[in-house]
């Protein structure tokens, strides 16, 4: 964790403080409020993404360099990123 950047650690240690607090019924809670939030909180992370992406290209940058800089993605990948597009979905399991 001490490689990641301070906001992505600030995130994971709002994990942690779940996992520590001590009452059964809070924990609950308090997650299940975090997760009713999630879906509006991760769009938004999702677009804060795509704009950044989108500036690194006006840059000048290759879709392989914004790949690479990504943590070394394909450069497709990273083109799907900039037009807002979602990686592919796995196929749900069937039950058998």
């Amino acid at each position: 964790m001490a490689d990641e950047p301070e906001e992505v650690r600030r995130l994971l240690e709002a994990i942690e403080a779940f996992e520590a607090i001590e009452d059964d019924t809070a924990a609950a809670i308090a997650v299940s409020r975090a997760l009713e939030l999630w879906p509006e909180h991760h769009s938004r992370l999702r677009e804060q993404r795509q704009k950044r992406v989108q500036a690194l290209k006006a840059q000048g940058k290759t879709w392989r360099e914004i790949g690479e800089a990504l943590g070394g993605i394909s450069a497709a990948r990273a083109q799907q990123i900039g037009a807002g597009l979602r990686g592919a979905k796995r196929p749900k399991k069937q039950a058998e």
